[in-house]
């Protein structure tokens, strides 16, 4: 089996080109209104199946990539922190692409486009639905239609989430290297006090992004749809001929319930998420980012089209209870208070 030049950190994935991604156990939304940004409650383990060649199931062996237990109806988010220099990185669930909801794809493409653009996309809490707002990522098995792979699909055949990166090609990296070297070198001498020699300020794509902190079902797990949160999927600002033509890395992860987990690693699984009431009342914080530089890009039929995991599943009887003002913290651009005007 060829090697996908992925490797796993912890539970960390590191792709070819600097690119890193953690999954993140978050609070599920109501799948009504639209709301701040849930909180990172921990990583989801990350297991290599080619580790447990005796326990994982033969499909996902011939596959190859890594597995995590998730929860039926469990929200996760994706965290790119960590990744240095700018990367392509294409994602897919169920083999759709969560941002053009075209059908999985070997290359770039931007009519529309079909990735992130790193580190710029600090993360990624669920499928592009546009006007600054994405659907979270919900657990559902394979089966009963919920993912977002059936409903556009109209079959369920591969679950899970798939992963692809794309560096620059020598010549444009070359230049950005260059570009930040120059960027960081203003930097140390702006911030150089007189005298005496200040600490160099980080250049800004070196810095991590902010720390966000039933019934019998198939074993294997794919992902649906939940609420809609206030979140940018940001458009490209450089040429398409500036990424390579090929992908360097790219990772299967197959998503399997926690009694499978524990039947194929001998591992006990996470213990079930928190009560999203219960964290709200404690005064926790949920958080908003919003980076003023940046374009959004706008939604694409075929996500739009997609409906909640709820509509499957029936109603959501977790409580919710909005956070107060004070919870909601900015992580990047503030979006400032309005400026008063008088007579002039």
């Amino acid at each position: 089996m060829a090697d996908s030049g992925v490797r796993i950190d912890g539970n960390t994935l590191r792709l070819p080109g600097g690119v890193a991604v953690r999954f993140i156990r978050t609070l599920r939304l109501p799948e009504t209104g639209t709301h701040p940004l849930p909180p990172g409650l921990g990583e989801f383990p990350v297991r290599r199946v080619a580790d447990f060649p005796d326990t994982a199931p033969e499909e996902w062996r011939a596959r190859g990539g890594v597995m995590l237990p998730v929860y039926l109806r469990e929200a996760m988010w994706l965290s790119f922190g960590g990744t240095a220099e700018p990367a392509a990185l294409q994602v897919g669930v169920g083999k759709v692409c969560a941002v053009s909801g075209k059908p999985w794809s070997e290359h770039l493409s931007r009519d529309p486009q079909n990735y992130v653009v790193l580190p710029r996309q600090p993360w990624l809490d669920g499928i592009n639905s546009g006007k600054g707002t994405v659907r979270q990522f919900v657990a559902v098995p394979l089966g009963l239609g919920a993912t977002v792979e059936g409903q556009v699909t109209g079959e369920e055949v591969w679950g899970g989430v798939q992963l692809q990166s794309f560096p620059l090609t020598e010549r444009e990296l070359t230049k950005w290297r260059a570009d930040e070297r120059r960027r960081s070198e203003r930097a140390r001498a702006i911030t150089m006090p007189p005298g005496g020699f200040g600490m160099p300020a980080m250049p800004m794509a070196a810095q991590a992004a902010p720390v966000r902190s039933a019934p019998a079902v198939s074993p294997k797990m794919g992902l649906g749809v939940g609420g809609s949160m206030h979140q940018e999927v940001y458009a490209d600002d450089r040429p398409l001929t500036a990424w390579a033509g090929e992908p360097a890395g790219r990772v299967f992860v197959h998503l399997v319930t926690p009694p499978e987990w524990r039947r194929i690693t001998g591992e006990e699984p996470p213990p079930s998420p928190v009560d999203r009431a219960a964290y709200t009342q404690a005064g926790l914080p949920w958080f908003d980012y919003y980076d003023q530089d940046a374009e959004d890009l706008a939604p694409t039929d075929t996500l739009g089209s997609v409906q909640p995991v709820g509509d499957w599943l029936g109603d959501d009887h977790e409580p919710w209870q909005q956070p107060a003002p004070g919870q909601v913290q900015p992580l990047k651009d503030a979006h400032g208070k309005p400026v008063e005007d008088g007579d002039w």
